[in-house]
């Protein structure tokens, strides 16, 4: 049996990079997905390789109404919902006296509202038991130039995680946030407008020197919307290399 078998799930921004890999995980362990995106074409050419267990819906994860459409057709569709994970995201790259209020606004209402918008709508449908996964960032733990946006999103999904736990333990759900490193995604790309990004100078400060990958990610994300983790909720759990190992002063060791 499936660490997910019998589950229904939820995930936003799951039509490619992490939302997609926890997709292809959540119905390899017998989960039924919802995969939510605004990447149509994408998004459902995943749903039909992945087959019955899942589907695609098309969702603005600032929308109240869409959120609302999308948790009612989980409900419809594979009869209740047991797991959300909030993965939908975007980054804007910008020194803070260079940031307008339009480009602030967009991440915050992506990430941040997207994740409020998502938590109290499945919130009111979650049967116990559940688990609600929200992807924060190693920039909701510690700050870096030129993200002021995204950093204020992703402390704010740190905080909003704590909340939730408090609110929805008695009813026998759990909330827990991810704080990934640099993944091997196109959201870097993306957010400098599809320009290919050397990461060189980045890895060499990790502990393990490399990139992460996006079924890295997915792995910790199962973990969590999973009984294995039964016990954890309120709780920051991070993948990142090593990058919050360090600290300014560091230079790095050598090998």
């Amino acid at each position: 049996m499936g660490m997910l078998e019998g589950r229904v799930a939820i995930i936003t921004g799951a039509a490619r990079g992490q939302g997609a890999a926890a997709a292809r995980r959540f119905v390899g362990e017998g989960a039924r997905v919802v995969i939510a995106d605004v990447t149509d074409d994408t998004g459902k050419t995943l749903a039909d390789e992945l087959g019955a267990a899942a589907l695609y819906r098309h969702l603005d994860v600032s929308s109240e109404q869409e959120w609302d459409a999308v948790v009612g057709e989980a409900v419809e569709q594979f009869g209740g919902l047991d797991v959300l994970v909030n993965n939908a995201g975007v980054l804007h790259f910008a020194a803070l006296t260079d940031t307008t209020l339009a480009d602030y606004q967009r991440v915050i209402g992506v990430n941040q509202i997207g994740t409020f918008l998502g938590m109290r709508a499945a919130a009111r449908v979650m049967r116990a038991g559940g688990s609600i996964v929200n992807v924060s960032s190693v920039e909701g733990m510690a700050g870096m130039p030129y993200v002021l946006a995204y950093t204020a999103s992703k402390f704010a999904i740190r905080g909003m995680t704590k909340v939730a736990a408090l609110e929805l333990g008695p009813r026998g759900i759990r909330v827990n946030s991810v704080h990934p490193g640099m993944i091997d995604t196109k959201m870097v790309q993306d957010a400098i407008g599809g320009h290919e990004v050397d990461v060189t100078p980045v890895t060499n400060k990790l502990a393990l020197r490399r990139v992460g990958r996006a079924a890295e990610i997915a792995e910790l994300v199962l973990f969590l919307a999973s009984d294995r983790s039964s016990y954890s909720t309120g709780s920051e759990f991070v993948a990142d290399g090593g990058s919050l190992a360090t600290h300014a002063l560091n230079v790095g060791a050598g090998g």
